[in-house]
């Protein structure tokens, strides 16, 4: 284990949302995380401007919400604080179309994630500032939480600082969204790229996905109910991810039985054993080298044939027929 870096955190009383009196915020890209941190900011007395495609049900969602969508270079033109909000890879492209031209001296360029800044496709000009407010929690939760006087913890990363201010401006944007009430942790864009990749592809969502179906795989050749298995490896999931959320893993450990506490502790490490720790090693590595970026990017910009290949293949799991009808079965899951 490295040694422990004391952790930096900022709350209400280290920010003040008088630092973006008199600025413009524009919210380029109204899906999920911008729609909840527009709002959120507009609530929060900041003069708030949003982009969005036209014919959009973002777009439609904007109009509804009471703002009037710009195109890109237009808000960008206004803004004195540029926030990216559109998905990672059409930033880069974005940014050289509508962004960079209205990006002059003074104003501050910002992100949500790193990716674009740390691996270098979107290089922004040396005279302005450029951070990251990242909210731990998508932008519905960002909503919610300040709508009920909370809010959602935050990253927050300088990468470029002419004005001297870039951590005060970041930080009065961070107390707009409703971050400060819950705590900012600083970071770096490196920091936050790389975990946050890491993150959701050895964990969140291609560990535990894999991890699932593997699992369910395992009972139905045994000759169990795909029903049966269903439930075991997929359906109660919730129940234990909700306990670490709330209590961490010691407190999910005094929720559940003893016999399931004891064959965590001797069963576990056996599947997530040496073998499997050095292909999480790997990943990382390809995550840090870029390569990983690169394998990304370039599946883009040749039309994304492997994404949409993994898409139809995985929709044909027999554990989506079966979920899917299982489901229709829960009415407190029907939206």
């Amino acid at each position: 284990m490295a040694g422990k870096k004391e952790v930096k955190m900022y709350f209400d009383k280290d920010a003040d949302l008088k630092v973006l009196a008199g600025k413009t915020v524009a919210i380029i890209g109204y899906g999920i995380q911008g729609r909840g941190q527009a709002l959120n900011l507009r609530d929060s007395g900041v003069n708030v401007i949003v982009s969005e495609m036209e014919g959009t049900k973002n777009f439609e969602q904007a109009i509804k919400d009471g703002f009037k969508p710009l195109e890109a270079k237009k808000a960008a033109k206004k803004a004195d604080i540029i926030q990216i909000l559109t998905q990672d890879h059409v930033q880069a492209q974005l940014y050289k179309k509508a962004i960079k031209r209205n990006l002059v001296k003074g104003k501050s360029l910002v992100f949500s994630h790193g990716f674009n800044i740390h691996f270098k496709q979107i290089v922004p000009p040396p005279d302005v500032d450029v951070w990251m407010i990242a909210p731990k929690g998508p932008g519905a939760l960002v909503r919610r939480q300040y709508e009920e006087g909370k809010g959602v913890p935050c990253l927050v990363a300088i990468f470029q600082n002419p004005s001297k201010k870039a951590l005060q401006t970041a930080l009065a944007y961070a107390k707009g969204i409703g971050g400060t009430r819950a705590g900012v942790i600083e970071t770096t864009f490196k920091e936050e790229t790389e975990t946050d990749l890491f993150g959701e592809q050895a964990v969140l969502c291609g560990g535990v996905s894999e991890l699932v179906k593997a699992g369910y795989e395992t009972l139905v050749n045994a000759g169990y109910q795909p029903e049966i298995a269903y439930f075991e490896c997929l359906h109660e999931l919730k129940l234990i991810t909700d306990l670490i959320y709330e209590q961490g893993i010691i407190g999910m450990r005094q929720r559940v039985s003893d016999t399931a506490e004891y064959g965590d502790y001797t069963r576990g490490p056996r599947v997530i054993n040496a073998r499997v720790r050095k292909e999480m090693e790997k990943i990382l590595k390809e995550v840090q080298s870029g390569k990983f970026a690169k394998e990304w990017l370039r599946e883009n910009k040749k039309g994304r044939a492997n994404f949409e290949q993994f898409r139809k293949d995985s929709a044909k799991h027999s554990i989506e027929e079966v979920g899917a009808r299982l489901r229709k079965m829960m009415p407190w899951m029907q939206h």
